[in-house]
C-alpha cells in the first residue's frame, strides 16, 4: 500500500493565482488565510511535506486545474489570525494555543493546459472525486492518487 498524499487546493485567481506562486521567490508562499475547520484539521493533521498538489482556480470561468504544486512546509501557526490589521484576524485565537494553521506551498510547474471542472465531471475515471461532487466548497481537499495521475493525463491531451 502506497502512503503517497495528493491534495486539491482552491485559490480565486483575482486574489491568488498559480502564476502568482510561480512568480514568488523559490516558487514558495504560505498557504494563509484558511478559516474552515476541516481544512484546517487536513493541514495540520494529515499533509506532509512532499505531498502532491493539484492547484485548482475556483470563481473564474471556467474554474479550472492550473497547475502542480507540493507541500514545501510543515503545518504551523498562521501568524494572520494575531494581526488586528489582518481580514483573517481572529480575537478568539490565542498565542499559547492558536486555532488557526498555514503550511508552504511550492509550485512545481504549470499543466499542458487547463483542466476545466467540466472536464473533470464529464471523466469516467474521476468518480467519487471531491471536486466534482455537487455542494463540495471546502478549499483544500484530499485527492485519490489515481484521480491525481487522471488529472495529469487529462492535461497532456489535446
Amino acid at each position: 500500500m502506497s502512503d503517497r498524499r495528493c491534495w486539491l487546493m482552491k485559490s480565486e485567481p483575482d486574489a491568488f493565482s498559480f502564476d502568482d506562486l510561480m512568480s514568488r521567490p523559490g516558487r514558495r508562499e504560505p498557504w494563509d488565510g484558511v478559516r474552515n475547520y476541516q481544512a484546517r484539521n487536513l493541514m495540520r493533521d494529515e499533509m506532509r511535506v512532499g505531498d502532491e498538489v493539484l492547484f485548482y482556480h475556483s470563481r473564474c470561468t471556467p474554474p479550472h486545474v492550473a497547475g502542480i504544486a507540493r507541500i514545501a512546509g510543515p503545518a504551523r501557526p498562521d501568524p494572520t489570525q494575531f494581526e488586528p490589521s489582518s481580514k483573517y484576524y481572529d480575537a478568539g485565537s490565542k498565542a499559547d494555543d492558536p486555532r488557526w494553521v498555514l503550511v508552504d506551498v511550492e509550485g512545481v510547474r504549470p499543466l499542458e493546459r487547463p483542466v476545466s471542472l467540466d472536464e473533470l465531471k464529464a471523466s469516467p475515471h474521476l468518480e467519487g472525486m471531491l471536486v466534482i461532487r455537487k455542494g463540495q466548497r471546502l478549499s483544500i481537499q484530499p485527492v485519490d492518487p489515481a484521480h491525481y495521475d487522471a488529472v495529469l493525463a487529462m492535461a497532456q491531451t489535446p
